[in-house]
């Protein structure tokens, strides 16, 4: 699916998909990883990039960032990955849904395509940020994800959504069906 972006200073056709697969094995510039705040890895997609990538060099590497604030993202190289970088987004906690939660949660995809354009990837590849031990509801959080990259400008040519499972997939596939916003 294509949708124009842009602002007065880029414009770009963002190419958006839904996968379902494994993050650590994709092929892309950049994957996101669904981190804690301290960036020390974790369970979930933060464990398994912790692991692809090489647990001791990727942790050494996040140690050195000093930690990450909720609904910001920060890089480091892709050690043992298919992908250059990963990028380290901090999803919200959910709580209600009235604490800020959307708004934080739009914010680490929002930031996530800004650092991979400070990179200079044209591809990144996200997971389901928040969905997991955070419970943030999958379908609220498949429309934040699909409308935040929609209308975040960005040079970034391809968006891959990752879904880890069929049900994830289709929140994706629905939200992607809508049409751009």
């Amino acid at each position: 699916m294509q949708c124009e972006t842009g602002d007065s200073r880029r414009v770009t056709a963002v190419r958006v998909e839904a996968v379902r697969g494994d993050i650590t094995q994709e092929h892309v510039d950049a994957i996101v990883n669904a981190a804690n705040q301290a960036l020390a890895g974790g369970g979930g997609v933060d464990g398994a990039i912790h692991r692809a990538a090489g647990a001791r060099e990727l942790h050494e590497a996040c140690a050195a960032l000093g930690g990450c604030a909720t609904g910001e993202a920060k890089a480091t190289p892709g050690f043992g990955l298919a992908a250059r970088w990963i990028i380290h987004a901090v999803g919200p906690r959910y709580r209600d849904g009235r604490h800020g939660e959307p708004a934080l949660l739009a914010s680490c995809y929002r930031r996530s395509l800004e650092v991979a354009e400070e990179l200079g990837a044209k591809s990144i590849a996200f997971p389901a940020i928040s969905t997991g031990i955070y419970g943030y509801p999958p379908e609220e959080a498949a429309t934040v994800a699909v409308d935040t990259i929609r209308t975040t400008p960005t040079t970034v040519d391809v968006v891959r959504l990752v879904a880890f499972d069929e049900r994830t997939l289709h929140l994706y596939e629905q939200r992607l069906a809508r049409g751009s916003g």
